[in-house]
C-alpha cells in the first residue's frame, strides 16, 4: 500500500488516514514482516512513504501503542512488542467484519463461561480472578502490559467455569483475542482515556462481583454486556 492508495481509501473511509496507516502497520506487524524487537519505520521514513502529514503517522502510532502492537521511548522511537502465545489463527482476522465476527463468537462463548464459573467457581478462583482484576486495574493504560492483564483476567473467568474446553480455548486466542479489537477502537474510546479506561474497569468489576456472589444469571449478564460494548466501540465500518 502507498501513499496514494491511503488517499484513495481516505475518499472512501469515514475513519481517514491515521485509520489506514494502523492496519498497513498492522499488517506488516502480525505478518513478521516488521518482526518483535524491531523498531518502526522512523517518522520521516512514514511520512516519506505514505505521503501523509506527521500528525497521522504521530496518532496511527499512538494507536498502536494503545493495542499494545508497539512501545514508544522517548528519543528512541517505537518498537514491536511481542505477545505471547499469538494464536495462528486470530492473524488471519483482518477485515472489520473479522473482528466483529470474533467478538460475536466471544460473546457466546464468554458469557456462558461467565455462567459456569458463579455456579462452580471455588474459592481459590474467587480469588484469583480478584488478584487479575487488581492487576488490570494497578497497570491501567500502560499499553505494553495491559493487553496482557486483561486477557489474564478474561483467562481466569474462563478457568473457573471447571470445564477445560473454555480455558483451551481462550488460551488458544491468546492475548491477541483482547489485542486485535483494540486496534479499532473509535478514537473516542481509547484506552488511554481515563474515561473510558473507568468504565471498562467498572464492566470487569461487574463480572468478578456476580461470580463471587455465585449468580450465574448475572455473570452472564454482565459478560455479554461487556462484551456487547466493546463491540459497540469499535469504528464503523467503510463505506
Amino acid at each position: 500500500m502507498d501513499g496514494r492508495q491511503l488517499r484513495v481509501r481516505h475518499s472512501m473511509s469515514r475513519r481517514g488516514l491515521a485509520y489506514d496507516l494502523v492496519e498497513e502497520l498492522k499488517r506488516r506487524i502480525l505478518s513478521g514482516e516488521i518482526a518483535p524487537g524491531e523498531k518502526l519505520p522512523a517518522e520521516n521514513s512514514l511520512v516519506e512513504e505514505f505521503r501523509v502529514s506527521r500528525t497521522v503517522v504521530r496518532e496511527a502510532v499512538s494507536r498502536l501503542q494503545a493495542a499494545g502492537l508497539v512501545e514508544t521511548f522517548q528519543g528512541r522511537g517505537s518498537f514491536v512488542l511481542e505477545v505471547a502465545e499469538r494464536a495462528s489463527g486470530l492473524r488471519e482476522v483482518r477485515s472489520h467484519r473479522d473482528v466483529l465476527e470474533l467478538l460475536d463468537f466471544r460473546i457466546g462463548v464468554e458469557s456462558e463461561a461467565a455462567g459456569l464459573a458463579a455456579q462452580r467457581r471455588t474459592e481459590h478462583q474467587v480469588k484469583a480472578i480478584e488478584r487479575a482484576l487488581d492487576d488490570f486495574k494497578r497497570i491501567g493504560d500502560d499499553p505494553s502490559r495491559s493487553v496482557e492483564a486483561d486477557f489474564a483476567f478474561h483467562l481466569k473467568v474462563a478457568n473457573a467455569s471447571g470445564n477445560r474446553f473454555y480455558t483451551d480455548l481462550i488460551s488458544s486466542l491468546g492475548p491477541m483475542m483482547i489485542m486485535l479489537p483494540r486496534t479499532r477502537l473509535d478514537p473516542a474510546y481509547e484506552m488511554s482515556d481515563a474515561t473510558h479506561l473507568t468504565r471498562v474497569v467498572l464492566e470487569h468489576e461487574n463480572i468478578s462481583a456476580a461470580i463471587a456472589r455465585a449468580d450465574p444469571d448475572a455473570a452472564r449478564a454482565a459478560m455479554r454486556v461487556h462484551l456487547s460494548n466493546t463491540r459497540h466501540r469499535l469504528q464503523p465500518p467503510s463505506i
